[in-house]
């Protein structure tokens, strides 16, 4: 389909910090080293009208939401040129950044990129803003800096990174030439930019060993951010980086934290945010699954969110390993659950307080609503599972859970979603 363009689009329509908000805890700003920070505009908007995200191979359906009710509305789609992999929101405009690639359906080509869209305040329409930008390779992560001057997109296949230049209007213009060369590391997840705006995360997971293949070291890579450039790199990981394997980060909302996701260990790690980096070594290390140490087969910590309130933080536990059972493929053993951690406020120690199932199978991807009252999980792709002598088909699904006052959450219904052949990717909520 075509996309129109509105590079041009007035100024009026670009609100004040007023305005626009980003529930997921991945885009609040925090304070660091006792200098308070204000949070992004559109983090204050907790009591407006929030609309929910979801990735679906290219189309991103927008739903109502009842944080209430806890329900979902399915209402528009919008598509994108290829498979959606992340999007992040401008940090005081109406505007939303999506990285797109085309890596498992090649036949006519490569195509990768980021494009921008506008959002409508009263509905959460979205309108093409400029013209696609052609990436590489496949743009696993994006991040924007809380200035909204950088957006920053992490490869994961060549691990690399760049930094794109944004204009007054939020506009997605030309790389920012680095002066220093960049070691990504191997496999990068994720990019993060710090609260304070002074250093990047980036987080490589490394790979695991294989029948044919060695183990690749995994690391937390931290460069100083200035005027776009990246620099003095410090690797942060354990020993050779064999064994360490971090997926997704996310900051404390007030306090110098960083919470890491360990998805080749299934561990939460917490480390000190320090004014240009971090720790050497996490503060503290907390198993994520209900029964340490029982891994199965397939067994990986995923994504990573902090409360808006700072008091928990929640990491979701995902498997899809199968077993044959009457000429099928069946779920074996492991588990899919969000597990929920309370925070110490003056240490910073998480404390495993929950798991509770999804009864979905990979959820790669969840957000929390601005009011800190809903979560939503998406997961990959629908599973089979054994039930007696029967099977039966799971599709992929939203689980939608209360949180309530003590930050536990309350299962309250799965939306199934026909993903065909494609996967859910990504979700999220905005405050408009």
């Amino acid at each position: 389909m075509g996309f129109p363009s509105n590079q041009h689009l007035p100024d009026e329509h670009l609100p004040n910090d007023q305005h626009l908000g980003l529930s997921r805890r991945a885009f609040t700003l925090a304070a660091l080293g006792g200098v308070a920070i204000p949070r992004a505009a559109w983090a204050k908007s907790a009591g407006a009208a929030t609309v929910f995200y979801v990735a679906v191979g290219s189309n991103l359906t927008r739903y109502g939401v009842d944080s209430t009710g806890l329900t979902l509305a399915s209402q528009a789609t919008t598509q994108l040129p290829a498979a959606i992999q992340y999007i992040w929101i401008h940090p005081t405009r109406p505007l939303m950044y999506a990285a797109y690639s085309n890596r498992f359906q090649v036949k006519d080509g490569h195509t990768h990129g980021v494009m921008a869209f506008t959002i409508d305040r009263a509905n959460g329409n979205l309108t093409q803003f400029g013209q696609p930008m052609a990436l590489p390779s496949r743009p696993i992560n994006i991040t924007v800096d809380r200035a909204g001057r950088f957006l920053l997109v992490a490869y994961n296949q060549p691990s690399g990174l760049t930094v794109l230049r944004l204009g007054a209007n939020g506009a997605i213009e030309a790389p920012v030439e680095q002066a220093e060369t960049i070691d990504a590391g191997i496999y990068a997840h994720q990019v993060r930019v710090a609260p304070s705006g002074r250093f990047v995360v980036l987080v490589t997971r490394g790979n695991d060993a294989t029948p044919t293949t060695p183990e690749d070291p995994g690391a937390i890579k931290v460069f100083r951010f200035n005027q776009g450039q990246l620099s003095h790199e410090v690797s942060v990981t354990r020993g050779n980086g064999l064994g360490f394997g971090p997926r997704h980060v996310d900051f404390h909302p007030t306090k110098p934290w960083m919470f890491v996701s360990m998805e080749r260990n299934n561990q939460l790690l917490t480390y000190a945010v320090q004014p240009e980096g971090i720790g050497a070594a996490p503060l503290f290390t907390k198993d994520t699954l209900r029964t340490p140490g029982g891994i199965a087969p397939v067994q990986y910590a995923g994504p990573i969110h902090v409360h808006p309130n700072g008091k928990y933080v929640y990491l979701a536990n995902r498997s899809d390993s199968t077993v044959d059972f009457a000429g099928r493929k069946v779920h074996g053993a492991g588990e899919n659950t969000i597990a929920m951690f309370t925070i110490d406020p003056k240490s910073g120690e998480p404390t495993l307080a929950q798991t509770i199932e999804t009864n979905t199978f990979h959820n790669r991807t969840f957000s929390i609503h601005p009011n800190g009252r809903m979560l939503v999980a998406a997961s990959v792709a629908p599973l089979a599972v054994r039930e007696g002598d029967q099977v039966r088909n799971v599709a992929a699904g939203l689980s939608v859970f209360g949180i309530g006052k003590d930050g536990k959450l309350s299962f309250a219904r799965t939306y199934d979603v026909d993903v065909g052949s494609e996967a859910m990717f990504w979700c999220g909520m905005v405050a408009l």
